[in-house]
């Protein structure tokens, strides 16, 4: 059979049911036992498929060059995704040990992505957080997410300062790189003999008070906590939690939350209970935090309900500094300073990156 006549490559393309050259351009012979192409057919599905990446609305009957064409084929091709992937970094925050802590997705995104997107990538990860996401709502402040996007930043270089600022619901919340030294009795500080890179994150959070909270709902809230034992209950200010004190860390640890319970709770967040820690532990409050609410059953360690436990704790225990375990079946450690005539709360922790990917699309 002899070889086909190749046809010569039009300067446009006729969407019309036959093809055309420009007047310059000799015509083409047929090529021998080819089939009529209707190019009114294949412009349908052409335009059909390209819509899903970007307008594509070229009637019938138009002329359209072939580099717009072959631009907007290449559409098709190499979608935005393979142009631009995200990096992330999974980091457990409050922790010096991966699978421990509070573990936070920290994406490195080049062009801005709408807020669909990024809830729709916090549900993917399935974390308990991602930079200010959880699976449900964007959170005004979100204390191991900062955690983790600080330590990213720090130890990806892109940053000179020992400072960050992140702008964020609440407003603008800093971090801090802080040596890892040990305070001891006079004031001075001294390395704990660890790396030398090893340093914590300070957060620097507004003071969270609590107020007296109405009795009359002690009951429901003793069921919701799997009918632990409840000596007192008050409701924060900032966060609208509810802040329930149990007579013991072990009452804290051994805990049987009813999730469903917890969610007809009043406050609009979550349930945090606390106790004073076990005297040979080498913490001075235990504490967990139940938020179904915002789609979370138990944060591992959170650090914004430690800006609550700061307020009501240091004024108990008459001093301003505490170390804090997080009681989760994680666990987790935060060091706390209260500073009573700014009402800041400092709150510091490590962290360690424990995977690294692409997010494609």
């Amino acid at each position: 059979m002899p070889k086909p006549t190749p046809l010569p490559l039009p300067r446009r393309v006729f969407f019309s049911g036959r093809r055309t050259t420009t007047a310059t351009q000799p015509k083409a012979s047929p090529r021998p036992n080819c089939r009529a192409y209707n190019f009114t057919k294949r412009h349908k599905q052409i335009n059909k498929l390209l819509s899903r990446y970007r307008k594509f609305d070229q009637p019938p009957g138009e002329f359209i060059s072939l580099t717009v064409l072959a631009g907007r084929i290449a559409a098709l091709s190499f979608p935005p995704w393979r142009r631009n992937p995200v990096k992330y970094y999974v980091v457990d925050a409050f922790t010096e040990s991966a699978f421990k802590g509070n573990p936070a997705a920290v994406c490195f995104l080049e062009e801005d992505r709408d807020d669909q997107w990024l809830q729709a990538l916090a549900v993917e990860f399935n974390l308990s957080q991602t930079d200010g996401f959880t699976p449900v709502a964007e959170v005004d402040l979100c204390g191991h997410a900062t955690i983790a996007a600080a330590f990213t930043l720090f130890k990806s270089g892109l940053v000179n300062s020992n400072i960050i600022e992140f702008s964020t619901l609440s407003g603008i919340l800093t971090a801090k790189k802080v040596p890892d030294n040990v305070k001891v009795a006079n004031g001075s500080t001294i390395p704990n003999g660890e790396a030398q890179d090893s340093y914590f994150i300070e957060l620097n959070f507004p003071a969270d008070p609590s107020n007296e909270f109405n009795s009359a709902d002690a009951s429901l809230i003793s069921k919701a906590l799997g009918g632990a034992s409840v000596i007192d209950i008050r409701r924060t200010t900032v966060t609208d939690d509810l802040l329930v004190l149990l007579p013991s860390g072990k009452a804290v640890v051994d805990i049987q939350p009813q999730y469903d319970k917890i969610q007809k709770c009043p406050g609009a967040r979550g349930v945090i209970v606390t106790a004073v820690a076990p005297p040979e532990s080498g913490y001075d409050i235990y504490s967990r935090f139940f938020f179904p609410k915002l789609g979370i059953n138990e944060d591992p360690v959170c650090g914004s309900a430690h800006c609550a436990l700061a307020s009501y704790w240091c004024k108990k225990l008459g001093k301003c500094d505490l170390v804090a375990y997080a009681a989760s079946p994680r666990g987790g450690t935060i060091n706390i300073h209260l500073d009573e005539q700014s009402q800041r709360v400092l709150l510091r922790g490590k962290a360690v990156t424990v995977m690294e990917g692409t997010v494609l699309v």
